[in-house]
């Protein structure tokens, strides 16, 4: 079952990684439309960002846990809340995790079930950070936040019985761009190294359109919802040329660490996420890009049937990228 409560239809990876991209990739896959169609709050772009939709957009809880992880702990580091999560057995790596959410929403409660799932398919510790959101607290705090807590993990690796060139980051939608952003920003300093970085469906292009904006506009997510949050996150301010902000600007990519890129055939951010994965691959950085056709963005954090195709893969990616580094 998904969290939604919908039967799995059969889940092989086929599915939804098979076909021809140009012919089937954008079309609507059956089984979510009718989701949609028994979900429809869920499915319509959040566009009100008034402070007490906010507070419940925002909630410290999240629906009832799907998977039972072994060691589940709240911490502080450096003032920034997080919540690690630990199986059963040796840990493989260390998963520093930012949620999704516009910049504006959002919380390790709510998508505690994300965390939980890529804890399992993994094998890793994940660490996942509750980072400041805008309005209130406007680019870059956020990505100060996530910056703080992924230099914390690789000096405590040890803590945590793995090594310190294990530590990946990883993040959906905004969560993607932080991601992005810590990658970019520890390459630039030269004192720190990440092992990979696993970009679900980023927004890593500021203000700039493709055709997928226009193409699944209202689709979860609308052209007035990325407007108004990527306002709140900038302050006002034009952060298009600002690589932190939006890394698909960033001069030059060479010397980041591999990269999953994870996209939604359906998905508003498509077109941008993939426009990244192919300047990656482009500029020498290894890059695996998966699409899964016919689904929206937040298939993964809706716990769709493509999301346990898509935490399989996460996981085998992971393993083989840690591997390669130990």
């Amino acid at each position: 079952m998904t969290a939604s409560g919908f039967p799995h239809p059969d889940d092989n990876s086929s599915a939804y990684l098979g076909g021809e991209r140009a012919v089937d990739e954008g079309v609507l896959d059956p089984w979510v439309s009718e989701w949609i169609a028994a979900n429809p709050e869920f499915a319509t772009p959040f566009e009100n960002l008034a402070p007490e939709l906010l507070l419940l957009a925002r909630s410290p809880i999240g629906a009832p846990p799907t998977r039972e992880i072994a060691e589940v702990t709240d911490e502080l580091v450096d003032g920034v809340p997080v919540r690690i999560y630990r199986d059963e057995g040796s840990p493989t790596g260390l998963l520093v995790y930012f949620h999704g959410g516009a910049f504006v929403i959002g919380s390790i409660g709510l998508m505690d079930n994300v965390a939980r799932e890529l804890a399992h398919s993994t094998g890793a510790v994940v660490v996942s950070v509750e980072y400041r959101l805008a309005p209130e607290y406007p680019y870059p705090m956020g990505l100060d936040d996530c910056e703080r807590v992924t230099r914390w993990a690789g000096t405590c690796a040890e803590r945590f019985n793995v090594s310190p060139s294990s530590v990946v980051v990883a993040g959906e939608s905004a969560g993607g761009n932080l991601a992005a952003a810590v990658a970019l920003r520890l390459r630039d300093a030269g004192d720190g190294r990440l092992a990979g970085q696993v970009l679900m469906y980023p927004g890593v292009a500021g203000t700039a359109t493709y055709p997928s904006h226009a193409q699944f506009d209202g689709l979860v997510v609308s052209r007035t919802m990325r407007d108004r949050c990527w306002a709140a996150y900038s302050g006002g301010h034009d952060l298009d040329q600002d690589p932190y902000a939006a890394p698909l600007r960033a001069p030059v990519l060479q010397g980041l660490p591999p990269a999953l890129v994870v996209l939604g055939g359906c998905d508003v951010l498509r077109d941008e996420g993939r426009a990244y994965a192919s300047r990656l691959r482009r500029e020498g950085v290894p890059v695996e890009e998966l699409c899964f056709r016919g689904q929206p963005h937040g298939f993964i954090n809706f716990g769709f049937p493509a999301a346990s195709v898509a935490f399989e893969r996460i996981g085998a990616w992971f393993r083989t990228t840690i591997a390669g580094v130990q």
